[in-house]
């Protein structure tokens, strides 16, 4: 009885490991679940390990799929998909990604374009010159941009 245990322990074991070795998603932008005010050119997929998408689409609510592309000739981590243009309501993009052991891995983010969601802006609040707080720009008269990176409006896309 003890040699079947171990047995079905190793085989456990075994397929657990190759089951963590599939490549998944680790970040998407725009995130999954998230709300966002204006419409995102593209999408951006992070994978655990390097991948090569076999397939992609957006679906709006429960209307027809949107194939995207072109997509990647090679497996990498990192993909962006050009989005078509998008009117309020809620999206699911999927996709199918093939890992370097030859496993197909579907996935899923579903996000939302909502006109009244919060803006994704970030803005600074400085007092003016009568001592007020008011809402700033950055140095070019734009909006200060909130990629998560925490990087000043000065330094442009030099980071």
């Amino acid at each position: 009885m003890k040699p079947l245990t171990l047995t079905a322990g190793i085989v456990l074991l075994a397929g657990a490991a190759i089951a963590a070795a599939h490549t998944h998603l680790l970040k998407s932008v725009p995130a999954d679940g998230q709300e966002v005010s204006t419409t995102p050119a593209s999408v951006v997929l992070t994978f655990s390990e390097a991948a090569r998408l076999t397939a992609a689409w957006i679906q709006k609510d429960e209307g027809e799929r949107t194939k995207l592309g072109p997509l990647p000739e090679s497996a990498t981590t990192h993909v962006m998909l050009a989005l078509p243009a998008l009117t309020p309501g809620t999206y699911v993009v999927s996709w199918r990604a093939a890992s370097a052991d030859g496993h197909v891995m579907p996935g899923r983010i579903r996000f939302t374009v909502s006109p009244q969601a919060p803006s994704q802006r970030a803005r600074e609040i400085a007092p003016d010159d009568h001592g007020e707080v008011s809402e700033q720009r950055g140095a070019a008269g734009g909006d200060i941009k909130d990629d998560g990176l925490h990087r000043s409006p000065f330094l442009g896309s030099a980071l």
